[in-house]
């Protein structure tokens, strides 16, 4: 049988799962995961979308792709998970259990995370080792990389929006959760900017995608190069930090590499020029979030009016619009990694996973990112005791001053942007620390207190009380570096 037939009829072997014996399971099952956008709402529905055994039936354990579509109260999210399936479980795989399947094919046996064991991870890799098509999958990979066979697989820990397997010391997989149609931002940006020659980032040498009946393809996960011995960018601040040692050489340097990045997916991609009516919707946008974000977090509401006067200032200010490009999109120092040779890398294309695909793969202003990276500095010097102000102002400056030498142009020279969107920025930090890390909502505050004053220059930082130990705004765990 042709490995296509093969594909059909495994496919086939799971027509009578419609989730119906696991759906119990995996109702009480996605809600506890970090990766669950749906948290605190009700499921109301799930949907079988797709179903392929990734090894014949009958195989133990068996590995099971499904893509299964999540409606939560106003909300509808599609899933991608990797179960495995053991009569009976090991103890090492114990965390992993999801539940014991009643009935259907898989009656009596442990279903469980897949990518927890290391046999099945293992498996996903040599798929990607080996294109090829199966059901609706298909697995690629650049014909000129070098992917070691049987690397012993490990989880990267930590909070992720994703999960991400380390395998050996040589590749990293991400796999994404909840996917959608369309090429996701962390292939498209990376394989863009390898074949303009950027080594800022490091290009993919394998992915795989659902080609589903109607629908784009949708990204499901990317391989990439680990760089073993390169510190992550928020880990190495906070060393800098607790150590009183200086760190404006390294964010000069990071400033060039930012700038470089940006300037290679320009030549990559298409850039545009926002119009007068196209800026004035961008503020609109900010100032909705704005309005949005007050409500559910009521400590915002009386700084509203002045932090709108950022996106009104902005909506005014643009006679002739804004340069946009595709850029980063989330970028922060949890995103960067500097090598042993004080070479910064930027890693995680993926943009803000809570905003539809479709929006992160738009072209937007790049002080975007470096707003992101100027709030990541502030955020870094209030995780010490005491708040070291200094710090986050010298930062931000030799930043923004590495950008200008390779760009030609200091961001601070437009401040109504730059301040716009780092009041974007303080605001969507405030809705996020709220949500999921209350005690720490005094950080972004500090900013928002500081952005609701119109007469302070937008790239200052002043002192203010507090400084609790905190983590990065949106913590993605440190990836090591891709080599």
């Amino acid at each position: 049988m042709s490995e296509a037939a093969s594909a059909r009829s495994r496919q086939g072997s799971l027509a009578g799962v419609p989730l119906g014996p696991l759906e119990p399971m995996l109702r009480a099952w996605l809600p506890r995961q970090r990766w669950f956008a749906g948290k605190g709402r009700p499921i109301t529905r799930l949907r079988l979308v797709s179903a392929v055994e990734l090894l014949p039936p009958g195989a133990s354990p068996g590995l099971l792709h499904l893509l299964i579509g999540v409606d939560a109260e106003g909300s509808s999210d599609c899933y991608q998970l990797l179960l495995g399936v053991r009569p009976n479980l090991p103890p090492g795989l114990a965390p992993a259990l999801i539940g014991y399947a009643e009935q259907g094919p898989y009656a009596g046996q442990a279903v469980y995370e897949g990518l927890g064991d290391p046999r099945l991870a293992a498996l996903l890799l040599e798929r990607l080792r080996s294109p090829g098509a199966l059901g609706p999958l298909r697995f690629e990979r650049d014909p000129h990389a070098v992917i070691p066979a049987a690397p012993a697989p490990r989880p990267l820990s930590g909070e992720q929006t994703n999960s991400s397997m380390i395998y050996g010391d040589s590749h990293i997989l991400k796999v994404f959760r909840r996917v959608g149609p369309g090429i996701n931002p962390d292939l498209e940006l990376p394989r863009a900017l390898a074949a303009v020659g950027c080594t800022r980032v490091p290009a993919p040498v394998a992915w795989y995608e659902a080609e589903l009946p109607g629908s784009e393809p949708l990204t499901l996960g990317v391989l990439q190069p680990y760089l073993r011995g390169s510190d992550d960018g928020w880990q190495l601040a906070l060393r800098r930090l607790a150590a009183g040692a200086d760190f404006t050489a390294e964010a000069h340097a990071l400033g060039r590499a930012t700038a470089e990045v940006h300037s290679a997916l320009a030549d990559a991609l298409p850039a545009v020029a926002l119009d007068p009516e196209q800026t004035a919707r961008l503020a609109a946008g900010m100032t909705a979030r704005l309005a949005a974000t007050a409500r559910e977090v009521p400590a915002l509401l009386p700084y509203e009016a002045g932090l709108r006067g950022a996106f009104d200032a902005l909506a005014a200010s643009r006679g002739t619009g804004v340069a946009a490009q595709r850029i980063h999109g989330d970028l922060h120092l949890g995103q960067t990694l500097r090598a042993p040779d004080g070479s910064w890398a930027l890693i995680d294309f993926e943009g803000e996973p809570a905003r539809p695909l479709a929006d992160r793969r738009r072209p937007e202003p790049a002080v975007r990112d470096i707003a992101g990276i100027l709030r990541s500095f502030d955020y870094a010097a209030r995780s010490h005791r005491p708040f070291a102000p200094a710090w986050a102002d010298d930062c931000r400056a030799a930043f923004c001053e590495g950008y200008a030498r390779t760009t030609g142009r200091d961001p601070r020279e437009d401040p109504v942007l730059l301040r716009a969107y780092e009041t974007d920025k303080a605001v969507y930090e405030a809705r996020y620390e709220s949500r999921h890390r209350p005690d720490w909502l005094h950080v972004p505050m500090a900013a928002i207190r500081r952005l609701s004053e119109p007469q302070r220059p937008a790239h200052r930082l002043p002192p203010a009380p507090g400084g609790a130990a905190h983590p990065q705004p949106h913590p993605k765990p440190p990836r090591r570096p891709l080599a």
